[in-house]
């Protein structure tokens, strides 16, 4: 180890790189140190939530700007850096630039930049994001846009190992963070709007070999299914799935272009050893070219983290008609449900329903509108676990090139990427949502290998009647499916949320600013307005006695794809350009990184 190198890392870095045989024990330590922030969510169960209270609901208002950095890049910057001891790993949107930086001194202590054919942003639907690096094993990996996923060593940056997990050719990309759980790294894949069959991949954390790799839809075996052992929330109750259930959905070989991408962020249960993950959209968008429930897009699943088999699924929206891509995180709490103290998994589905599971049997417990303004469907029927879809608003109902209007949400659903915390102070969830309808028009459309296989024109536009904005920041009590406080935002919240002991919660806005509220009620404590629109997650961590809380800005992602890609067409954007026409007003391209503290 390079000595001077030596000098700027703690002990908790030093034991990362000594090479321990079971990564999952070494990232686990760094984890429960709360000074660190060593995992995207800060955590495997996506709770996103810190023990650290030096910054609280009594002083956060005193908090001040710290330090920044510019990452260089003007797209959207979504993720947060990770940071393990003295050292903090920085992404970047593509070309998916990483920095190591020396917290002491704020020197770059080294920088990865991959070769990537700039062809590649033409295959990524909704801009060129990146949602961060994972940590483990001494190592960071790194999921590149081109589907390369790098590991690279912590210490020097250098690669150690390199797979090539999917062909961008064919439009299968990567938005994703990559996970490590156990002695595995977990990744999935992104192309929804290309027709791409998705698939979850687990590779070995020292050698980059393919541990498994279980599809989305298609034959059994190939997406790792017992029709005898995995089951499924029906008639009340959990049952088999049985033979071929996906293949019974779709029409002739229309799976193999199926989509059902994986581009989310994944739940780990060490004590039941399984990943949890959803499923994005059926392609294409033109529901009347592929009848059938399309099984098993838009699902929940639970995985075994050694063989990949799957435990449990359950399809949130079958035969999507509306682009409600199933990808959102799986939150693992143990809550109350409806009095029984129960291992569950919370989820925020696009559709705007918010779903309670019990993590442990996939049985179905609650699902309930977290946006009152959704009405696409009336209900959850909770004996069949199907929404009762509003006849009005099918688009499959009223057929191809005709405009079904007024649906909300949009397809951008009631909450897309930006991930919500969960407060084991409280028992509460805390969301950040859109508050955005849609018009919706499908039309015919041909599948082409590397072609974009859409098939639907959008608008969007704030829900009606309502406080004319386009989101809410709420709390939600998940054993019971009500809001308990909902905070009214001029545009949708797609920075992700944190909790901390110090009975705060941070988020971040699209106009940019950061904002600190109370943990009990919502109220704004603070706020502080950055670089650019804000689209990251925010994170916090402890160093040399102080606790720094941090968000990337850089206007971007879909909602701010307007700005971020320079389109103009109200259409443009699958509809969001038009609906976010106003940004431009608030905010200006750039990406940079923001860290808080209190004054000394």
């Amino acid at each position: 180890m390079d000595m001077a190198f030596k000098h700027r890392v703690i002990a908790g870095v030093v034991l990362a790189w000594a090479g321990f045989a079971h990564a999952d024990a070494q990232l686990d330590r760094a984890m429960q140190d709360p000074g660190n922030w060593a995992a995207q969510a800060g955590d495997n169960y996506n709770q996103r939530y810190s023990a650290l209270k030096q910054i609280n609901a009594g002083n956060v208002g005193k908090m001040q700007a710290a330090w920044t950095f510019s990452t260089g890049v003007l797209r959207g910057h979504e993720g947060s850096p990770l940071v393990v001891g003295d050292v903090m790993y920085i992404h970047t949107p593509f070309p998916n630039n990483v920095f190591a930086m020396d917290l002491k001194t704020q020197e770059i202590l080294w920088k990865y930049e991959p070769k990537q054919d700039s062809a590649v942003v033409a295959q990524m639907c909704c801009d060129t994001v990146n949602r961060g690096v994972a940590y483990g094993d001494g190592k960071i990996f790194l999921q590149r846009a081109d589907s390369v996923l790098d590991a690279l060593d912590a210490k020097t940056g250098k690669v150690v190992w390199s797979v090539k997990n999917g062909d961008p050719k064919l439009g299968a990309v990567n938005t994703n963070a990559p996970h490590v759980f156990g002695d595995k790294v977990i990744t999935g894949i992104s192309g929804g709007e290309w027709g791409v069959r998705g698939h979850l991949t687990a590779y070995d954390i020292k050698t980059g070999k393919v541990a498994w790799r279980g599809y989305s839809t298609g034959p059994d075996e190939e997406m790792l299914m017992d029709p005898d052992k995995t089951v499924t929330w029906t008639d009340g109750k959990l049952a088999p799935v049985g033979k071929d259930s996906s293949l019974k959905t779709w029409k002739g070989d229309q799976w193999k272009t199926g989509g059902g991408t994986t581009w989310g962020w994944y739940s780990y249960d060490k004590e039941l050893n399984l990943v949890y993950y959803g499923t994005g959209n059926p392609s294409t968008w033109n529901p009347s070219q592929r009848p059938g429930d399309n099984k098993w897009s838009m699902s929940i699943w639970a995985r075994d983290l050694d063989t990949g088999k799957v435990k449990w699924v359950y399809q949130m929206t079958p035969h999507d008609e509306w682009d409600f891509d199933g990808i959102n995180e799986m939150i693992l709490a143990d809550i109350d449900v409806k009095g029984k103290k129960t291992k569950a998994l919370v989820h925020f589905d696009r559709n705007g329903f918010g779903y309670t599971l019990d993590r442990t049997t996939g049985a179905l417990l609650v699902a309930e509108k977290y946006d009152p303004a959704v009405n696409w469907a009336t209900h959850v029927d909770m004996k069949t676990g199907r929404p009762e879809v509003v006849a009005k608003y099918s688009t499959q109902q009223n057929g191809p090139d005709v405009n079904t209007k007024g649906v909300c949400p949009a397809a951008l659903g009631s909450k897309d990427q930006q991930p919500a915390a969960f407060s084991p102070k409280t028992g509460l969830f805390y969301v950040p949502t859109n508050h955005v309808c849609m018009d919706y028009e499908p039309f015919e459309v041909e599948y082409t290998a590397g072609q974009p296989y859409v098939g639907a024109t959008l608008a969007m536009y704030p829900a009606p009647k309502s406080h004319g904005g386009m989101g809410n920041f709420i709390a939600w009590d998940a054993g019971k499916g009500k809001i308990a406080w909902s905070k009214p935002e001029k545009f949708s919240v797609w920075s992700g949320a944190l909790t901390t002991a110090g009975d705060v919660i941070f988020y971040g806005t699209l106009e940019g600013y950061l904002k600190a509220v109370r943990l009990s009620d919502g109220k704004e404590l603070w706020k502080f307005k950055t670089p650019s629109g804000i689209i990251g997650n925010v994170f916090t961590y402890m160093h040399q006695g102080k606790q720094y809380v941090g968000v990337y800005s850089g206007i971007g992602g879909w909602a701010g794809i307007g700005m971020a890609a320079g389109l103009e067409k109200d259409n443009d954007g699958l509809g969001a350009v038009g609906g976010y026409r106003d940004l431009q007003k608030h905010t200006a391209l750039g990406g940079s990184l923001t860290v808080f503290a209190l004054p000394d």
